[in-house]
């Protein structure tokens, strides 16, 4: 499904390139649930999700941003042009796609263009650019970091809200002072004050951390830092292929768990029939190579 531009090949553009005004325009067209013309549960089983999963996407608000969000996070292929095809082809619903054909090129074109300017060089020189990593790795973000040698490395990042330190602190007696000996890179403990807080963070998930674990809570869901860490961590990793992500629940929630993390298998603590397994299961996980 090529671009109305044909410099542009919509395959190779991820999903993330369309903003919230056309997944809402989606959700009005596939959400109502009808006899007649395919809907959101239509595209579901296009993209490849089971019959347990669709029964779920029944319960939320707006299915059709859920279905979008999860597909985008767990399939590498998941593109605006994939995207089309299911509605053009798979779904015959070509209505939709001949009505927002131009919202969509819209954003193709916004996302490219932001694209193009974040891969030209800065107009500001590096003094003068207060986001710029002006700590690089040989001159050290975190407390153990050498100046003078290897940047420090951590076996998880801990993507955490304020409200749930008590937690982690919990997971460091257990993960860092028993027989398990990981480390553990918890933002507060570890990063040293002055930095770009997004252009560290991004650094550490990404260049220095084997795997992230997410402690879910309400108070998390309400957390633009942590929504921040767990949507970067999931861009490096589609369909998690390679375990990178790992969500913790150590307290019950009584809003909905995150749809991005839902394909995700969960380390629950709040069941007391396997709570004795919990750590022994996590501290697994993030030793593997």
């Amino acid at each position: 499904m090529a671009c109305k531009d044909p410099e542009v090949d919509l395959w190779t553009v991820p999903l993330v390139a369309l903003n919230v005004r056309v997944r809402k325009q989606l959700g009005l067209y596939l959400n109502p649930r009808s006899t007649v013309a395919p809907d959101w549960m239509a595209v579901a089983e296009a993209m490849g999700c089971t019959y347990l999963e669709i029964k779920n996407y029944e319960s939320c608000v707006n299915p059709t941003k859920a279905v979008l969000e999860d597909w985008q996070a767990r399939c590498s292929d998941a593109t605006v042009g994939k995207l089309l095809s299911i509605l053009s082809d798979e779904v015959e619903r070509k209505d939709i796609v001949e009505d927002l054909r131009p919202l969509i090129d819209e954003d193709v074109r916004k996302y490219l263009d932001n694209q193009k300017k974040k891969a030209e060089p800065p107009l500001q020189v590096p003094e003068v650019d207060s986001c710029l990593p002006r700590t690089p790795e040989r001159f050290g973000i975190t407390l153990e970091d050498d100046p003078e040698g290897a940047p420090e490395l951590f076996d998880a990042f801990i993507c955490y809200c304020q409200s749930d330190f008590e937690f982690v602190h919990e997971m460091i007696r257990e993960l860092e002072q028993t027989e398990c000996r990981l480390k553990l890179c918890v933002f507060d403990r570890d990063v040293l004050p002055g930095s770009c807080v997004w252009t560290i963070t991004s650094e550490l998930i990404e260049k220095r951390c084997k795997r992230m674990v997410v402690v879910v809570s309400d108070e998390y869901l309400d957390s633009d830092a942590c929504d921040f860490q767990t949507k970067f961590a999931l861009s490096l990793c589609p369909g998690a292929r390679n375990k990178r992500l790992i969500p913790v629940k150590y307290k019950p929630m009584t809003k909905p768990f995150p749809s991005i993390l839902r394909f995700l298998t969960i380390c629950d603590y709040t069941k007391p029939l396997t709570q004795s397994w919990f750590w022994v299961r996590l501290a697994k996980a993030l030793s593997l190579p």
